[in-house]
């Protein structure tokens, strides 16, 4: 899956992922691989990333949009 986080100013994170965990509007939730396309809202609080060599990377943000479709993860926020 390909993971594209950006804010306003910039490209917090970009590039290949196996899971990411985000805190959706009602309740925390993560997308694996084919996952089905959706559009939802996010809370404040932490973005979980395990990328392909299984390191883990952790985002804090303000709140945001996540759209996922065809293994493409593209989050919206605040920063």
């Amino acid at each position: 899956m390909f993971l594209k986080v950006v804010s306003p100013d910039e490209t917090l994170y970009k590039g290949e992922v196996s899971l990411v965990q985000m805190p959706g509007e009602m309740g925390s939730f993560e997308v694996l691989n084919n996952h089905a396309p959706i559009v939802a809202l996010l809370e404040a609080g932490k973005i979980k990333v395990i990328d392909k060599q299984r390191n883990r990377i952790f985002l804090e943000i303000k709140g945001g949009v996540v759209h996922v479709r065809d293994n493409n993860i593209t989050i919206v926020t605040s920063a």
